[in-house]
């Protein structure tokens, strides 16, 4: 028998394959024993830096953690830590009253519980005070104790701090997109496991090559079957009028449904879900706030429109609320993808509001905002009919808003989703004089008790139409 060359060949590529896994695997494990390595640096960091925090909050005389619950209590409609809003920034508040106007705390003490009093005495720094923040009167706190106010100093002087994430925690922890479990890129585990198959691919292309040869070196041949003359499938169809004419037919019927379907689509924006100039949050607002739809779309009660609130309505709220919570901020970031305070910051800047100033300055811009549900010209509807006189629930037609954090429009608001409703949904008589003689003949007349929206002629093409 021959001898053939390629089982050299073949020894050479496994060898290659192995030493290959060899080198990967070493390399695996240095990889989980650094990222073991740092994972210990990283929580020896954590660890220093939660004493570090201690070691200074011991030094600030009162409790900065009580602190900040007081401060969030009493103060924090009015004052910020690092920046000015009704009142001052109280950063380190005690430490720059001692070296810029000499007080002591005793003058704090003394102003917090009565600052009237206190401007009254005629006290130089305390009108000062009161005459650079337009005469603000102060909120006085005569049941903060002492201790209280010291605990709310310590706090404005040194915050509680909160235990930052390592930078590169989520690459040991595989929270990125780009890591695995065990600290290696998914990058070099995809090049590794193709450089694999690229060797089983060329070992069992020389395998299959040295079969060939082998059957060469014996004498065998393969000899290919003479395929047999057939009539191509498309002949054959073409040739049979029955099939031709189911087909033709099938095709017209299939077109036409999915022709109707389409065109029946025209004119529904259900789903529609546009991005604003500015981001607003309806689960943040009506959802964990439970800020009333009304409250922002007052015209819903008396109007034809639910109208867009203007940006004085934001700023009822808004002028002193110029941050989120850390909590609301990070899940804004993570999950939607926001920064809510950068979004504040755009409606400081159309509605002309100085926030270091604590005023406006006239230079307003008008935001253009995309408006999601919208009616053809020739439907008719009244919100204030609906809302007020109805009683119906915001919810019934734009579905959960308090769930959304971006407005699309939830319901088709096509002819027959109106009509069903009417159908479906009854008259609320109690208390509404409007509908008690209409109501009463309306009773008699179908032999019911409680009429629908249908049954006093909210099917009539002339109430939607005219």
């Amino acid at each position: 028998m021959q001898k053939l060359s390629y089982c050299p060949r073949i020894s050479r590529v496994s060898g290659i394959g192995l030493l290959f896994f060899l080198l990967f695997s070493v390399s695996i494990m240095a990889q989980e024993e650094a990222t073991s390595d740092e994972a210990a640096t990283q929580v020896a960091n954590t660890d220093q830096a939660a004493n570090d925090a201690k070691a200074e909050a011991a030094e600030v005389e009162g409790d900065p953690v009580a602190g900040k619950q007081l401060f969030n209590q009493n103060c924090a409609a009015c004052h910020a830590l690092n920046r000015k809003m009704t009142g001052p920034a109280l950063a380190n508040v005690q430490s720059r009253l001692q070296e810029e106007e000499g007080l002591g705390k005793d003058w704090l003490y003394k102003w917090i519980k009565n600052s009237s009093g206190t401007i009254a005495s005629g006290d130089a720094y305390a009108n000062e005070i009161y005459n650079e923040y337009n005469q603000a009167a102060m909120t006085a706190f005569p049941t903060l104790s002492d201790a209280d106010i010291d605990n709310i100093l310590a706090y404005t002087a040194a915050p509680p701090k909160t235990a930052e994430k390592p930078a590169d925690a989520d690459v040991a922890g595989g929270g990125g997109g780009g890591s695995s479990s065990g600290g290696i890129s998914n990058e070099i585990i995809l090049g590794a496991l193709t450089l694999v198959f690229g060797l089983l691919v060329v070992m069992l292309f020389l395998v299959n090559k040295t079969l060939q040869r082998i059957a060469a070196a014996n004498g065998i041949v393969v000899e290919k079957e003479a395929s047999e003359k057939r009539l191509p499938i498309w002949k054959a169809f073409a040739k049979n009028q029955f099939l031709v004419l189911v087909s033709v037919v099938f095709l017209l019927l299939g077109g036409a449904y999915f022709a109707y379907g389409w065109m029946m689509q025209i004119g529904i924006d259900q789903g529609y879900e546009p991005i604003q100039p500015i981001h607003y949050s309806h689960r943040i607002h009506a959802g964990e706030n439970k800020i009333e739809c009304k409250y922002c779309h007052s015209s819903a009660r008396v109007s034809k429109h639910s109208g867009i609130p203007s940006l004085n309505v934001c700023m009822n709220c808004h002028k002193s609320i110029y941050q989120v919570a850390d909590e609301t901020l990070a899940e804004g970031k993570e999950e939607y993808g926001v920064d809510y305070n950068k979004e504040i910051e755009k409606l400081y800047e159309a509605v002309g509001w100085d926030v270091e100033n604590q005023k406006y300055t006239g230079e307003s811009k008008p935001v253009e905002w995309i408006r999601i549900h919208n009616l053809p010209d020739f439907a008719y509807f009244n919100h204030s009919q609906h809302v007020s006189v109805a009683g119906i629930q915001c919810q019934e037609c734009h579905g959960p808003v308090e769930e959304m954090e971006i407005m699309y429009q939830y319901a088709p608001l096509t002819m027959g989703w109106c009509i069903n409703c009417h159908r479906e949904t009854e008259i609320k008589v109690e208390g509404n004089a409007y509908y008690e003689k209409i109501h009463a003949e309306l009773s008699k007349k179908y032999g019911v008790d409680n009429l629908t929206a249908a049954q006093m002629g909210g099917l009539e093409c002339g109430k939607c139409h005219y």
